[in-house]
């Protein structure tokens, strides 16, 4: 392994944007460890890269075993050049109808597991005083609509963490990078691994079409999963790594459609807003 290759740890490896990210970081002659539940779903690329491609069991949400990856790999790679927070899943559900258990659940698997994973692999980073996070997010890390309630609250608590981090290990040469991808054709709405909450007839018309069209747009989403592994190597190759990168035509539109629509709120009521200041004597 040479000194001018990056060691990439990929979280969520097995399909989708983590095994497009991988098989593009392996095609820039990098090495990459892959974790995911079920690691047979990456015995090809292994087969085909024995000496670049390694992959490890990992749920992400069990925080001894993140532990013991993290220490493992550095043990034996000596550094993490690339960190991907990738694994997750689709929630579908209103807020009333998710249950506690379900939120604590989404908020284990998209934030407290990439929390313990970063903050392990940290130290290594500040040390060698280099290195990249990047954090999967969402469109719905800036917006949210029916039926998504939840999936935003994580991936919006994931962007500000990651804003935060920005900003503190800036000084230490680490980048991070948020990404928001729209609809993309991976396997987030196939059969079985959208988790969708009992429904609940009082919101059939609104989350319950959320929760249609997610059951029905498997494989007709837009995005392509290669071309935004491409983007996210560019924007870490960059100069100037972008904080937050949307990825889709329709993943930036929706978000600069919801930033407008911020402004324009803010400017109706910025009058009230401005005058909630004491009284200058």
């Amino acid at each position: 392994m040479s000194q001018n290759t990056k060691v990439w740890l990929i979280t969520g490896a097995s399909s989708g944007f983590g095994r497009a990210i991988a098989e593009a970081a392996v095609a820039a002659g990098d090495t990459v460890i892959g974790t995911a539940r079920r690691t047979d779903a990456l015995a090809d690329l292994v087969a085909e890269h024995p000496d670049r491609v390694e992959a490890l069991a990992l749920d992400i949400t069990d925080g001894e075993r993140t532990d013991a990856v993290a220490a493992d790999v550095l043990a034996r790679y000596g550094r993490v050049d690339v960190l991907v927070n990738n694994a997750g899943r689709t929630q579908v559900g209103a807020f009333e109808e998710t249950t506690d258990a379900e939120l604590r659940d989404l908020f284990e698997l998209h934030v407290f597991g990439p929390a313990r994973l970063t903050r392990a692999l940290l130290p290594h980073m500040r040390e060698r005083r280099g290195g990249a996070i990047v954090n999967m997010s969402s469109v719905g890390g800036q917006l949210s609509f029916a039926g998504f309630s939840a999936y935003s609250a994580t991936k919006a608590a994931l962007e500000q963490l990651s804003e935060g981090l920005a900003d503190e290990v800036a000084p230490y040469g680490i980048k991070v990078l948020v990404v928001e991808p729209g609809a993309f054709r991976t396997n987030l709405f196939g059969k079985g691994a959208a988790y969708l909450s009992e429904p609940n007839q009082a919101y059939d018309e609104t989350a319950g079409a959320t929760r249609r069209m997610v059951q029905s747009g498997d494989g007709t989403q837009p995005g392509d999963p290669v071309k935004a592994a491409a983007a996210i190597l560019l924007a870490l190759d960059a100069e100037k790594t972008p904080l937050r990168l949307p990825l889709g035509a329709d993943g930036v539109d929706a978000i600069v459609g919801h930033l407008d629509a911020v402004r324009a709120e803010i400017a109706e009521w910025e009058e009230v807003a401005r005058g909630t200041g004491f009284d200058e004597d």
